[in-house]
């Protein structure tokens, strides 16, 4: 059952994801969610994710009428602390401090809804980290660059942040922040094959 004229929405202003999600070579429109980020202590960094993407999609579906709005929320974790987005350059640079020498990993959640059934479907991608070790110069350069200051970790893998990147161990969009084979399934299962 493929769904030709369904119009897919990217519930998201992430530029990374937009690049990402154009890679597929799929047509879609931006309709950005305005929710609370702020979910409960004790949920689990795959909780989180799977929580905020449905969240996000759940929010620009309640404004819309028909279509296949697609949700995603990525964060870091070492130690099992989540690092979001860094407040300011002390904050990024404590994050970054952190994270040098250590693995860490990313999880990325996405989320469906079909807005005429109200079928919803989310899941999660998970990429292990390994981030190389870094002097107090280099920390500070990288942040004078402004690139980790919207970033969950304070850092892009996909930006001049791959030259701090000693390696990774599973799906490298994950780290990006859309999963691109996870997105591609979950479309095929709401009639909306890449392939």
């Amino acid at each position: 059952m493929t769904k030709k004229n369904v119009s897919l929405i990217l519930a998201s202003s992430s530029p990374r994801r937009r690049e990402l999600l154009q890679t597929l070579g799929l047509s879609f429109t931006i309709i950005t969610s305005d929710v609370d980020e702020t979910t409960a202590e004790h949920l689990s960094a795959r909780e989180v994710v799977e929580e905020l993407s449905l969240r996000k999609a759940k929010e620009v579906a309640s404004r819309l009428t028909e279509g296949v709005v697609l949700g995603s929320d990525t964060v870091v974790v070492l130690d099992g602390q989540i690092l979001g987005k860094p407040v300011d350059e002390m904050d990024a640079y404590r994050m970054l401090s952190m994270l040098q020498r250590q693995e860490h990993t990313v999880y990325s959640g996405v989320a469906l809804i079909d807005v005429e059934t109200g079928r919803a479907e989310v899941s999660h991608s998970l990429t292990h980290v390994r981030i190389r070790a870094l002097t107090e110069q280099e920390i500070k350069s990288y942040i004078a660059t402004g690139e980790p200051m919207d970033k969950a970790g304070s850092y892009a893998i996909q930006g001049i942040g791959a030259t701090i990147v000693e390696g990774i161990t599973g799906d490298y969009f994950t780290v990006v922040g859309l999963p691109l084979g996870l997105t591609s399934t979950l479309l095929t299962r709401f009639g909306m094959p890449i392939l």
